[in-house]
C-alpha cells in the first residue's frame, strides 16, 4: 500500500481530507489560545487570585497531555478515524459546559476535560495526513491544514476579544463550543463530511484488513487523470502488527526518542516560544500599563503574523530541508521575541510581535511534519501523542514558570527565557535530528 499510495498525484480526495482535517485544527486554535487573550477579563469577571488565574490557564493543557497519550495510542490499535470521532465528541461536549461555568472552579474543570479531547488532534491529524499524502506534498498539504487552522482561528480569537465578546464570558466560549460541535462531529452526523473521511490504508494494512485498504487505495488510483508510475520495488507490503511503546527506545528509534523526549525535547522546547506568546503577550503588555482594549488590539494585530507565516510555510517546506527549516524559524524566534519584550512603544511591540508570531507559524508547520515523519504507521499515533503530551505538560506549568518571571523581572525577562530555549532546540535538534524531507514516510523509518 505505501508504494501505491507514494506514487499518487495529489488528488481530488487529498485536497478534501488536508480541508476536513484544517476545519478540526481551526477550533483547536480558536481553544488555545482563548484563555491567554481573555485571561484579564476572567481575572476581573471571576475575582480569580494568581494561582486560580494560573489554573484556568494550565487546565486545558494538562488534560491535553493525558490526551495526547491515550488516544494517539488508541490510534494506532482502533484506527486514526475512529479516534478522530472520539476525541472530537469528548471537546465538543465540556466546551459547551464551560460555556456555562458559574464559577472559576467550574471553569477549570470543564478545560481540563475538554483538553482530553483537543490534546490528541495534533497528533491524530499529523499522523493522518502523513498516511496520506504523497512524499513531495506531504509537507505542503500539512501546512495548508494548519493554515486553515491560523487564518481563522488565532486571529478570529484576538479580534472578537476586542470587539467586546470576551467581556461577556458566556460568548466566546460558546461560540468556539457551538461551531466546534458542528466542524468536529462533522465525520459522524454530516453525510457530506463523512463520505470524504476514510480510514488511512496504511494503517488498514498493518492491522491486517488488506481488502479494505485496496478498494480505498484503488479508489484514488481510479481518480488520476494520468498513467501512474511503477510503485517503487524498496517499499516492501507492511506485515500486520501491534507495536509496542517500548519499541520507541529500540536501536532503530532511540535517537529520535532522546531528540523529543529527553534533555531539551523539542516537543517541551517549542511550546516556550510558540505559546509563550500567545499565552502571555496580553498579561505583558498589561503589566506595562496597557489597559484591556488597547493590550488586546496590540496583541490581535501581533496575531496577524500566525496566518501569514503559516502561507508562507506552504510554499518553503518543500524546498528547505525540514531539519533545517525548524532551526532556522526557531532562531528567527529567539531574535524577535527579544525585540517584544525589551520594546517600549507601540508599534515597535506590534512589529515584533507580528514578526514572532510570523516566524513562529514557519516553525510550528515544520515541526508538525517533521514530526509525522519520524516514526513508521504502526507507532506513528503513539510517538505523535507521546510527544505532543511532553509538549502540553510544559505548556500547562508555563503560566506557573512565566508569570512569576514576569512578575519579578519584566517582559524582557520572559523572552529572554523563551530565547534561550529555541537556542536548546536549535542545538538539539541540529546534533539528533535526521533529514526527512521529501521522502517516503515508510523509507524514512
Amino acid at each position: 500500500m505505501a508504494a501505491r499510495l507514494d506514487r499518487l498525484p495529489i488528488l481530488r480526495t487529498h485536497r478534501v481530507l488536508t480541508a476536513v482535517i484544517g476545519i478540526g485544527l481551526f477550533f483547536d486554535a480558536y481553544e488555545n489560545f482563548l484563555a491567554g487573550t481573555i485571561a484579564k477579563v476572567l481575572q476581573k469577571d471571576f475575582a480569580l487570585g494568581g494561582t486560580e488565574l494560573k489554573l484556568v490557564l494550565a487546565s486545558a493543557f494538562i488534560g491535553q497531555f493525558l490526551g495526547a497519550i491515550v488516544l494517539g495510542r488508541l490510534a494506532d490499535r482502533i484506527g486514526r478515524r475512529r479516534a478522530f470521532l472520539i476525541n472530537l465528541a469528548i471537546y465538543s461536549g465540556f466546551s459547551l459546559l464551560g460555556a456555562l461555568s458559574p464559577n472559576a472552579t467550574w471553569l477549570i474543570v470543564s478545560r481540563f476535560c475538554a483538553g482530553l479531547g483537543i490534546g490528541a488532534e495534533y497528533a491524530l491529524a499529523d499522523s493522518y495526513l502523513s498516511d496520506m499524502l504523497p512524499p513531495g506534498k506531504r509537507g505542503r498539504f500539512i501546512s495548508w491544514a494548519y493554515t486553515v487552522s491560523f487564518c481563522c482561528g488565532v486571529p478570529a480569537v484576538g479580534f472578537l476579544a476586542l470587539c467586546g465578546w470576551c467581556h461577556r464570558r458566556h460568548w466566546a466560549s460558546p461560540a468556539g463550543a457551538g461551531c466546534s460541535c458542528w466542524a468536529r462531529s462533522a465525520p459522524r452526523s454530516c453525510v457530506f463530511l463523512r463520505r470524504r473521511l476514510t480510514e488511512s490504508p496504511r494503517w488498514l494494512e498493518i492491522a491486517g484488513r488488506q481488502a479494505q485498504a485496496e478498494e480505498i487505495v484503488t479508489r484514488m488510483e481510479a481518480e488520476a487523470a494520468d498513467p501512474l508510475p511503477e510503485p517503487d520495488p524498496d517499499l516492501r507490503p507492511a506485515e500486520p502488527q501491534a507495536v509496542p511503546i517500548s519499541r520507541l527506545f529500540s536501536p532503530r528509534y532511540l535517537r529520535r526518542t532522546v531528540m523529543l523526549w529527553v534533555g531539551a525535547p523539542l516537543s517541551a522546547l517549542e511550546v516556550f516560544g510558540y505559546y509563550g506568546f500567545g499565552t502571555l503577550a496580553p498579561l505583558i503588555l498589561a503589566a506595562r500599563g496597557y489597559g484591556i482594549i488597547a493590550s488586546i488590539g496590540y496583541t490581535a494585530l501581533s496575531y496577524l503574523g500566525y496566518p501569514l507565516g503559516s502561507l508562507l510555510s506552504v510554499p518553503i517546506v518543500e524546498r528547505v530541508e525540514r531539519k533545517y527549516l525548524v532551526m532556522g524559524s526557531a532562531a528567527l524566534m529567539a531574535v524577535f521575541g527579544l525585540g517584544f519584550g525589551l520594546s517600549g512603544q507601540p508599534a515597535v511591540i506590534v512589529a515584533f510581535g507580528f514578526l514572532y508570531t510570523l516566524a513562529s507559524n514557519v516553525f510550528s508547520n515544520a515541526y508538525h511534519v517533521y514530526l509525522s515523519e519520524l516514526y513508521p504507521t504502526a507507532m506513528r499515533g503513539t510517538a505523535a501523542g507521546t510527544a505532543y503530551s511532553l509538549s502540553k505538560i510544559v505548556t500547562g506549568a508555563l503560566p506557573f514558570i512565566l508569570l512569576p518571571v514576569l512578575t519579578s523581572g519584566g517582559a524582557g525577562w520572559v523572552f529572554t527565557v523563551v530565547a534561550v530555549a529555541m537556542v536548546l532546540l536549535i542545538i538539539n535538534v541540529g546534533v539528533l535530528g535526521t533529514r526527512t524531507t521529501g521522502r517516503s514516510v515508510d523509507s524514512v523509518t
